[in-house]
Order: structure tokens, then C-alpha cells, then sequence
């Protein structure tokens, strides 16, 4: 099992990034929550990690704290919560925000997030009640605002495509973000105007 790594930032593409340890790229899906607290690309980064072996790939998870990872590790022992819908859920709220959630059973803000629907959202409050709850640490820092250009722009859709948004819902999340916003606080922006809709 990798329960660690530290290495170098090498590529940032929501919501994979690429880590170098000692020349090994180790390619890891993170939350939103942990994209938007990574350094910039060259610098070392250490990640909680969660490796899912199927018969067809090795897929690895990653995380800013133990705590999240704990979090992710509880949401995919659900029975119809698999590895993305975790990551889904850990991207449009932080652990805190699900533990506060779960406790004051809102079901409406869970069922929010892409593939919960309001059956799923009743399970999670069942079967997570007592088992999460809130560090009281609260918000995630963003980027340096810069200019966004049709690529950048493009990362901030398929990213949101990547946690199962339609294409619909990613252009309609990403049409009223600012000029000048960065990958990561253009997918945190989108990601709030998903979860008011």
C-alpha cells in the first residue's frame, strides 16, 4: 500500500497531478479541496495517498491531510459510493463542511454534488453519522489571480467534466467566472455555482 509520497510538483491537470519521487511520476486524482493548496510546478509537495487496485489499473488518490483521507476512506466503504463520487463529494466540500452536513442531516446539500442522488445522500447521513466530525478548520487558500486564457479555461471545464458534471452544467459554471482567475480558483468558483443551482 502507498500511504505517502513526497516528491516534486511536475503537471498540474485538475483533477490529476503528476509527483516525481526520485524519478518516478506517480500520477494521483486529489480533491479540489487539495488541488487548490498545492505549491506552484517544480516545488515538493507531500500527499496522504489511497491506492485502489482493480483487475484493469492501479489508481492512486491523493490528499492535503489525514484527516480528508480518512473521510474519502469511510465514503467509499458506502455501498454505491465508489472512488470518483468520494472524490466528487470531497471536491464541492471540504471534510468539515461533509461532517457538518452529515450531522445536520442535509440531505439536500449532499444530493448537490454529481451522482448523489437523494436516496444516496439519505445513506450517507445513516451510515456516517458519529463517525465524521469537524476539525473546525475552515477554507482552503486559492491561487494568484492572472489572466485566463482559452486553455486555462478549458482545464476549469474538464475538470468539472472529470467530477461528473455534464458539459452543460461546466460551460453554465464557468460562463460568469471573472477575467482574470487562476486554474484552481476557477474550478473553486464553478464549483460554488454548481452547488447554489
Amino acid at each position: 500500500m502507498i500511504g505517502r509520497l513526497t516528491g516534486t510538483l511536475l503537471e498540474k491537470l485538475p483533477p490529476q497531478i503528476t509527483v516525481d519521487v526520485n524519478g518516478v511520476g506517480y500520477d494521483v486524482d486529489v480533491t479540489m479541496t487539495t488541488f487548490y493548496q498545492l505549491p506552484a510546478l517544480g516545488q515538493k509537495t507531500t500527499l496522504y495517498t489511497h491506492l485502489v487496485i482493480r483487475e484493469d489499473a492501479h489508481l492512486l488518490y491523493g490528499f492535503g491531510s489525514r484527516e480528508e483521507r480518512e473521510t474519502f476512506r469511510q465514503l467509499i466503504r458506502i455501498t454505491g459510493v465508489g472512488a470518483k463520487i468520494a472524490l466528487a463529494i470531497l471536491s464541492g466540500m471540504t471534510a468539515d463542511e461533509l461532517a457538518v452536513a452529515v450531522a445536520q442531516e442535509d440531505v439536500k446539500r449532499l444530493s448537490s454534488v454529481p451522482g448523489i442522488g437523494k436516496k444516496t445522500a439519505e445513506r450517507l447521513v445513516l451510515e456516517l453519522r458519529g463517525k465524521l466530525s469537524p476539525s473546525g478548520l475552515a477554507g482552503s487558500p486559492g491561487g494568484l489571480p492572472f489572466v485566463t486564457t482559452a486553455d486555462e479555461k478549458n482545464d476549469i471545464v474538464n475538470a468539472l467534466l472529470a467530477l461528473g458534471y455534464n458539459e452543460k452544467e461546466a460551460a453554465a459554471a464557468t460562463k460568469t467566472l471573472p477575467a482574470e482567475v487562476s486554474v484552481s480558483d476557477g474550478v473553486r468558483l464553478a464549483l460554488k455555482n454548481l452547488m447554489k443551482g
